[in-house]
């Protein structure tokens, strides 16, 4: 054979392989759980992406939420020591604290126990993969809280019978080093029209409404955060402002600061403890005085 004739078969081979590689995808990644406490799920590799500074406040500044906040607490720490614990939900008002509560409980919990906590945050689109990233925590050793933000189901959205069968385990069971936290503005996790819908055109109205609905029921704890009054808003500013001092030794006095406070919640169309931050966060910037979050 001619030299041309076998560079032409070994370019044809080469290309090949390529191809091959690519619908193959890339190779799975290699998790350093000692990296980080928090992760982020990358299904396209396998990867758990750490994250070396979370986005979180500390739990004590998280206020008007004592009661949940001490069930989650106490299901978070005995988790961690080894003991039963619940899938939870957190659901309810925008801007009450639910994610903060979370990664907050979760800081609060691994540094009093001295576990090896890690917390995994799953994205909404990424839920079909859990069945994979499961494979990966049972293994590992570690204690692991998997947190998906903000969750809910729209129409035609079939991807909540993988979280079905991840809460529940299927045969194998869920592992027992791992435990589901999520959020919702949501008590059921999908729109009431979706189910109304369902009751109207099914064969059977109430068997098409449980498939649905009873996503909920695979969390063990339902806690619901509803919106904050005057008292409980101005509890949570007064908090913020005597943890980073912006109030008298910054001259500002409490009735000042409470006037601004209020009067940032009218425009902004309700209160809230996201309301409250934001506020915070435009007075520290005024004073010119940094926010140390932890």
């Amino acid at each position: 054979m001619s030299d041309d004739f076998n560079t032409q078969i070994l370019a044809e081979v080469r290309r090949l392989a390529d191809a091959l590689e690519r619908l193959a995808g890339p190779p799975p990644a290699v998790n350093d759980w000692g990296a980080a406490d928090c992760f982020v799920w990358v299904p396209a590799n396998r990867h758990l992406a750490p994250v070396p500074r979370p986005n979180r406040v500390a739990l004590k500044l998280i206020r008007g939420v004592d009661h949940v906040r001490d069930i989650l607490q106490e299901n978070t720490q005995r988790f961690a020591e080894g003991f039963p614990a619940n899938n939870v939900l957190l659901w309810g008002a925008r801007g009450m604290g639910k994610s903060s509560l979370v990664k907050a409980v979760h800081e609060d919990v691994r540094a009093a126990t001295g576990v090896s906590l890690k917390l995994v945050e799953v994205h909404r689109e990424d839920i079909s993969s859990l069945p994979d990233l499961l494979d990966i925590l049972k293994a590992s050793g570690h204690r692991v809280i998997v947190f998906c933000d903000d969750l809910s189901f729209d129409h035609d959205d079939t991807a909540y019978k993988s979280l079905k069968a991840a809460l529940d385990g299927g045969i194998e069971g869920r592992p027992d080093n791992v435990l589901f936290y999520a959020t919702s503005n949501r008590r059921h996790l999908l729109p009431r029209n979706m189910i109304e819908n369902e009751q109207s055109t099914a064969i059977n109205p109430s068997e098409a409404v449980e498939e649905k609905v009873s996503l909920s029921d695979r969390f063990g704890l339902w806690l619901g955060f509803h919106k904050c009054g005057q008292e409980d808003y101005l509890t949570m500013i007064d908090g913020y402002a005597d943890h980073f001092d912006l109030g008298h030794a910054s001259g500002i006095d409490r009735e000042t600061l409470h006037r601004e406070a209020l009067e940032w919640a009218t425009t902004r169309g309700g209160r809230s403890g996201r309301v409250a931050w934001q506020y915070i966060q435009d007075l520290a910037g005024r004073l010119r005085k940094p926010l140390d979050k932890d």
